[in-house]
């Protein structure tokens, strides 16, 4: 939509000058920022042409052009970025052979005298500019071969001063009216020329208006990123991550943002460095083709973890600041739980991360503490509906729920559309027969099925079972309840999941809490809490932009429990970053946990909302993981690595490479080419990596390449990058694993034998009961999310290696209908970690007169 705004003061202003400019300048700053208006004219009374309002019009709106950045652009010479005053337009249309004349501009001062000054020396003229007052104004009437006259004639400036022959030109800012002042020049002047600017004067604005749409078109369109990436200070011994970050001085996000191509109106700032951008971006650039879209997986790692956010880091600092290819990281945001207890940071680590990491780790832009308050609304409702129906009769629970206000009684939209699924269709409230209230006001939640819980982002194991309702006020409902923490709740899940504002708010209305007395399902949409979800998760659905410590792009969105969930970013995120890199960019995102776990679910699960297809994995490997799977010694977080890790096995690494080899085969299943991306430690021997290498080639991928951006940066990702690039261009033959058709069972054995290398699985009878459930309420041809241990291919932890003809134990069936997954449960899955006996946090600290965060990593 494009449109221009005549703004427009009349004399009914009856306030003084000072109050009458700051009401123009209040509503220009209101039009500058309304995204609709994309052209501004004023047209205003002489006396309220100042600088300050002038100027308060944003340049790429001044259709006039007349503030200073217009002139400025005018004066240099930027014919594309500059717009010429209408009235100075129309007097150069009027003039002709200007070449060594003399043009006296009189009592044209302000913009437009200067822009008249600028484009008569351009086509050749000498001009001269003077006051209507001033003392010398005789002579230079009488030397010029051309008069334009800027604002009324004295009286007693006779006609007699201007020579005979000059041509006289009038001009004026009236051009709405086209009201012009007639005065007398004399008849042996020419000054035909009086009366025309007004006219072409207006007609020159309609051509601003069509060059300024012009250029608004042409800015929605994609454009070749003009990035300045940053140039990194490499040090050795690497420096830790936090003194990494701060070495760097990272751009102003807006800067990032208009490298990129964001538009103004679709950022929004978050102090220096971060930013939101909004969803319309996406309309915007709807038939952009989207670039290539990479996702970095792992083998089966040590507790430790292999390095994927580090390698998805490298390898686009690599594509953009060493190939000048366009790529977007899209990662996860960090819980604080992990953060201030065992696990650390997520920001990438040494020479590739995302940059500042402190800001990055803590609260970023708040989206954790957004679904922490709309999952807690959820369950405070859930609890205040079933006490409020126990305590009340129908007659007095459907009053309330259905008061009068200002006299009149009337449902809710919300309301109206619980009506229309009960197949009741009135609208007014008191027609209702009293079988109608009962349906309506009464849900009947079964208190023993609440599957909906409370969560906080803090590792709190006392919460992981508390008793609710205590209170002498809430009439003795108690019952058993317990805390998950806020990344495990189905809201980031359909953060994570959801395409745009419309179907986050269809999900989190799907989403069943628990049954009602007779076995059916209850929703948040039948507590009408929906709207009100929605409102909490409004600024939460749109991406935070950050950058790497090069200062290239990177998307921070959603961070889905990788276990109950699918643990993968947002596929909003992953969806603007495939528009914003263009046709020969990549988007490279990660996925939680080995490959058999969080590749399987974003190939399953977060491909098939998105509907985008993947170009290549990227597997991350580490000679120490592949040392724990060839048999050596176990590897526990804190404690120092035993000797077979730090020094030369090739026995040892040869015996593990077997778990690098059933990553690549279930990367194969999916049809996607695969790269190896071997992430390098100094205690790794060249013989030790030129065989991890070698091995991973004979087993099918596509390459295998050692990595050193922990070190060096992007600089040590370039081959990665440009294996990732070659293999990008490979024929691809994606395929889901499986039919959302076939049974729920057939499902999770499919994935079970494949992927994991079961033989069988086995449900229990709680697992049974639950997957019969889900068949007849309808819930059947959803995908499934297994939640099993990372730490093996098998559900049993200590199995390293590729277990084979083992059982998979299905313990319960659980669903997220308005995520749209069912959650198998292999073994217990604990949603609440817990603090271990020296957290994090002992070592973060706050210099209270630098305001730097210490001790973070």
């Amino acid at each position: 939509m494009f449109s221009i705004v005549f703004f427009l003061v009349t004399a009914e202003w009856h306030c003084t000058l000072e109050i009458k400019q700051s009401r123009i300048i209040n509503e220009i700053m209101r039009l500058n920022e309304d995204p609709n208006v994309q052209g501004l004219a004023l047209d205003l009374p002489e006396s309220l042409y100042s600088s300050k309002v002038l100027n308060a019009v944003k340049p790429e709106k001044d259709v006039d052009g007349l503030s200073d950045v217009n002139l400025g652009r005018l004066v240099r010479g930027d014919a594309y970025d500059c717009l010429v005053p209408p009235t100075v337009c129309a007097v150069m249309e009027l003039l002709e052979d200007l070449g060594g004349k003399n043009v006296l501009l009189v009592g044209a001062s302000g913009t437009v005298g200067a822009a008249l000054q600028c484009m008569l020396q351009r086509e050749g003229a000498t001009t001269l500019s003077c006051r209507w007052k001033a003392p010398e104004l005789q002579t230079k009437l009488n030397h010029a071969d051309v008069v334009i006259v800027g604002s009324t004639k004295p009286d007693d400036v006779p006609v007699s001063w201007i020579k005979p022959g000059t041509t006289i030109i009038s001009c004026s800012r009236d051009l709405v009216s086209g009201k012009r002042q007639k005065q007398n020049y004399g008849q042996q002047n020419n000054h035909a020329a009086e009366n025309a600017v007004g006219s072409l004067a207006i007609a020159m604005r309609m051509q601003n208006m069509v060059k300024n749409t012009e250029r608004w078109i042409q800015s929605q369109q994609y454009r070749k990123w003009d990035l300045r990436c940053l140039k990194l200070q490499l040090l050795s011994p690497v420096p830790s991550d936090i003194e990494i970050s701060r070495a760097q001085s990272p751009k102003a996000v807006d800067v990032l943002a208009k490298e990129i191509g964001l538009l103004t109106d679709e950022v929004e700032i978050y102090g220096q460095t971060k930013a939101k951008v909004r969803l319309s971006l996406l309309e915007r650039l709807k038939d952009q083709p989207d670039g290539k879209y990479v996702l970095v997986a792992g083998i089966t790692p040590t507790p430790l973890g292999e390095g994927k956010s580090t390698v998805t880091i490298g390898l686009v600092q690599a594509l953009t600041a060493h190939l000048n290819i366009n790529s977007f990281a899209c990662l996860r945001q960090p819980s604080q739980g992990p953060t201030f207890g065992v696990k650390g940071g997520a920001a990438g680590g040494g020479y590739a991360q995302v940059i500042p990491m402190e800001e990055f780790n803590l609260h970023l832009t708040g989206d954790i503490h957004a679904i922490t308050a709309a999952n807690n609304l959820l369950a405070a409702a859930i609890d205040a509906r079933i006490l409020h129906e126990n305590t009340q009769s129908d007659k007095a629970l459907y009053n309330r729920l259905v008061p009068v206000v200002n006299g009149v009684r009337g449902f809710s939209a919300i309301q109206l559309a619980r009506l229309r699924r009960l197949g009741i269709s009135k609208t007014d409230p008191g027609t209702l027969t009293e079988e109608e209230i009962n349906k309506f006001a009464r849900l009947d939640i079964d208190p023993s099925t609440i599957t909906w819980q409370r969560v906080v982002d803090t590792n709190d194991r006392f919460l992981r079972k508390i008793t609710v309702g205590q209170a002498n006020t809430e009439k003795g409902f108690v019952r058993q309840a317990q805390f998950d923490i806020a990344v495990a709740s189905e809201i980031m899940a359909i953060l994570a999941l959801t395409t745009s504002l419309q179907d986050m708010k269809e999900r989190l209305g799907k989403m069943v809490v628990a049954n009602d007395k007779k076995g059916e399902p209850i929703t948040a949409e039948d507590l009408g809490v929906t709207g009100a979800l929605a409102v909490l998760m409004k600024d939460a659905i749109k991406p935070t932009l950050m950058q790497t410590l090069e200062g290239t792009p990177v998307f921070v969105h959603a961070g889905p429990f990788a276990n109950i969930a699918h643990g993968n970013s947002s596929v909003l995120a992953d969806k603007i970053a495939l528009k914003l890199v263009g046709e020969k960019g990549f988007v490279v995102t990660e996925a939680g946990f080995g490959a058999d776990i969080g590749m399987e679910k974003f190939f399953n699960i977060k491909c098939r909302a998105s509907g985008l297809v993947p170009s290549v994995v990227v597997l991350v490997a580490t000679v120490r993981a592949l040392k724990m799977h060839g048999g050596g010694p176990n590897v526990t977080a804190g404690a120092p690595l035993k000797k077979e890790y730090t020094e030369e096995n090739l026995q040892l690494v040869a015996d593990g490479c077997c778990n690098l080899q059933k990553q690549i085969q279930i990367t194969q299943l999916f049809g996607v080419p695969v790269v190896v991306a071997l992430n390098v430690f100094k205690t790794d021997s060249p013989a030790e990596i030129d065989l991890v290498c070698k091995i991973a080639k004979q087993s099918g991928a596509f390459d295998a390449v050692p990595c050193n951006h922990w070190s060096a940066g992007g600089r040590g990702a370039v081959k990665l990058a440009q294996a990732v690039e070659r293999a990008a261009n490979q024929k691809n033959n994606f395929k889901y694993l499986y039919s959302l058709e076939l049974p729920i069972v057939e499902k999770i054995r499919i994935i079970a034998q494949k992927v994991y290398g079961a033989q069988d699985i086995e449900l229990s009878p709680t697992a049974q009961s639950q997957v019969d459930r889900y068949t007849r309420q309808g819930f059947g041809n959803l995908p499934i999310c297994m939640a099993k241990t990372h730490l093996s291919l098998s559900h049993q932890p200590e199995r390293k290696g590729v277990p084979t003809g083992f059982i998979l134990p299905i313990s319960d069936v659980r669903a997220s209908i308005g995520a749209g997954f069912i959650y198998p449960l292999v073994g217990t899955m604990s949603t609440m970690p817990g603090l271990p006996t020296r957290p994090c946090f002992y070592d973060i600290d706050l210099d209270p007169i630098t305001e730097q965060v210490k001790g973070l990593f």
